[in-house]
């Protein structure tokens, strides 16, 4: 495995040069990430779900489909790229985000309709609402209630008036998930 600095550098230099993309929200991939990063810290969430909310959209960053909507697929490959450098605490919620929101849609009374153009757009790309037996296959995830916390900041982490901090501000939370 690369050296920690090294893996975060690396990290950084993928959002610097390619989180002023948008897909859709009116803001950057950077200022979602880091907006949905503060909710988190806010709401005194470990280092690893902080590292999750701030990271959970890399895969648009990684390999992108669509400069309109971005990559549909975005949550698995974010968190196949995050897997053996965080583990599942951080991989797993951002792997089962877009399934969250499928999740909220079918059981949570007005979702649907809090949700975002963008996101309204990509749910019938993710899946569309759940099945029954789909509701109860997420909540099976030992990490189904962390990604629903993820969901709900990926939600509200879309406002460009929201406090803008500099992406390494969360370094050290980064730097405290990775694995050894």
């Amino acid at each position: 495995m690369m050296e920690k600095d090294s893996i975060l550098a690396k990290i950084e230099q993928l959002y610097a040069d390619m989180g002023q993309n948008t897909y859709g929200e009116g803001i950057t991939q950077t200022e979602h990430g880091v907006q949905c990063a503060e909710l988190a810290c806010r709401a005194g969430e470990s280092p690893a779900l902080i590292t999750a909310a701030l990271l959970h959209d890399i895969g648009h960053l990684l390999e992108e489909v669509s400069a309109e909507h971005g990559n549909y697929q975005h949550d698995k490959v974010g968190a196949d790229y995050l897997q053996p450098l965080f583990g599942a605490e951080v991989a797993e919620p951002v792997r089962l985000h877009a399934q969250a929101k499928r999740y909220l849609c079918t059981v949570e009374d007005g979702y649907f309709e809090s949700l975002s153009a963008a996101s309204v757009h990509s749910l019938k790309h993710q899946g569309g609402l759940m099945t029954e037996a789909e509701v109860e296959q997420f909540r099976q995830q030992p990490q189904y209630e962390a990604a629903i916390k993820l969901r709900r900041w990926d939600d509200a982490g879309k406002d460009p008036e929201l406090a803008s901090l500099p992406f390494e501000r969360y370094r050290e939370y980064m730097q405290a998930s990775l694995l050894a």
